[in-house]
């Protein structure tokens, strides 16, 4: 999803993989809530299940988005990396994300406002256009802001001491996760600007710090299972304690055990040697298809998800067989299998392949 055209220094399949998992996990995250939603664990044993089952899938499905933050960042702010004057990166980004945005911004409201009946007032248009026209185009202002302070980052990864890199983002960590942790658990008030102006800025250095650190798979896996289990349990243990069938704090990007399960993570998938897989053409051809169209299965997947769960085009898949741990997955593979047929489509048609991403 990340929409720099940066290679690696040397040929592997680890970005490709990083983002083919990336795009996979959006789409399990945004599957989660469709049609369950949390279901009360009190009623039954298979209630429970269900409940624990979607708790896991979503932790797991947070972790698409930090992905692709940090595998951004580690391409962009690559000490190693050759130095471009201002003009040819900004000329270069805006021509990859000004056409898709403006494309799948009129795209959203026009689906808002006329399939999905949303009211078409000057207020929603406002809070479109600052916030974006469907709640998952909020990514794109994301990579807009990143994008923008980007030369800076460069300047400061390339001259800053790894200690004192490692001292921001420890400083980073301790801010983001405050803030919701006092806004959640007390009646305080408490905005630390210097941390949380930062927010997906540490995960985008983070990508770059975790590139030259030193952890053995073994570790890192065990590290991602340990967050994982965290913000599992966590989220059952809010809600057990409070009586409420769902919170949302440990689902949250900026959460301690997402931002330490996301991490772990990837530094487990860019260690790891994926070079076998261009023994096998046709899946390394489709990994790296997928790797080089994720913004635009990104941008297309929820209207694919929305006319399955209502049958917006006479198809409709809300549920099939009640039971999340075998519907979701299932869903979710649905979904992006009919994102990559449309896009793929779609780029066959000239006048279409810039305008979707």
């Amino acid at each position: 999803m990340d929409s720099t055209d940066a290679k690696p220094v040397e040929p592997n399949y680890s970005i490709d993989v990083v983002r083919f998992i990336a795009i996979s996990l959006v789409v399990v995250l945004h599957c989660t809530g469709f049609p369950y939603q949390f279901l009360n664990p009190e009623v039954s044993a298979l209630d429970i299940l269900n409940w624990f089952t979607q708790d896991f899938y979503e932790a797991v499905g947070l972790i698409g988005v930090p992905l692709f933050v940090m595998l951004t960042g580690a391409l962009l702010l690559n000490p190693n990396r050759d130095n471009e004057p201002l003009r040819v990166f900004y000329r270069k980004r805006l021509n990859r994300i000004a056409l898709p945005f403006i494309f799948w911004t009129v795209i959203y409201f026009a689906w808002s406002f006329t399939v999905l009946g949303k009211p078409l007032t000057l207020f929603n248009v406002g809070q479109g256009l600052l916030s974006g026209s469907y709640y998952h185009l909020w990514y794109l202002y994301l990579l807009m802001g990143l994008y923008a302070v980007t030369p800076v980052l460069r300047v400061l990864v390339k001259h800053l001491d790894r200690k004192l890199l490692l001292y921001f983002l420890v400083l980073w960590f301790a801010g983001t996760v405050t803030t919701p942790f006092i806004h959640t658990f007390t009646d305080f008030t408490y905005f630390p600007f210097p941390f949380v102006f930062f927010n997906w800025v540490g995960y985008f250095l983070l990508g770059t710090y975790l590139l030259y650190s030193k952890m053995t798979p073994r570790k890192s896996a065990a590290i991602f299972a340990l967050g994982i289990f965290g913000a599992v349990a966590g989220e059952w243990l809010l809600a057990a304690t409070s009586g409420q069938t769902y919170l949302g704090y440990f689902h949250n990007y900026m959460n301690p055990t997402i931002i330490v399960a996301s991490s772990a993570f990837f530094y487990l998938l860019i260690s790891l040697d994926f070079s076998g897989i261009g023994k096998y053409a046709k899946t390394s051809r489709v990994i790296h298809w997928v790797s080089e169209n994720t913004l635009p299965l990104y941008l297309i997947h929820m209207i694919v998800l929305i006319s399955l769960t209502t049958s917006v085009f006479g198809v409709w898949l809300n549920t099939l067989t009640f039971i999340p741990l075998i519907d979701v997955p299932i869903f979710a593979a649905i979904v992006l299998i009919v994102s990559i047929v449309l896009v793929y489509a779609a780029k066959k048609v000239p006048i279409l392949k810039k305008l979707v991403g």
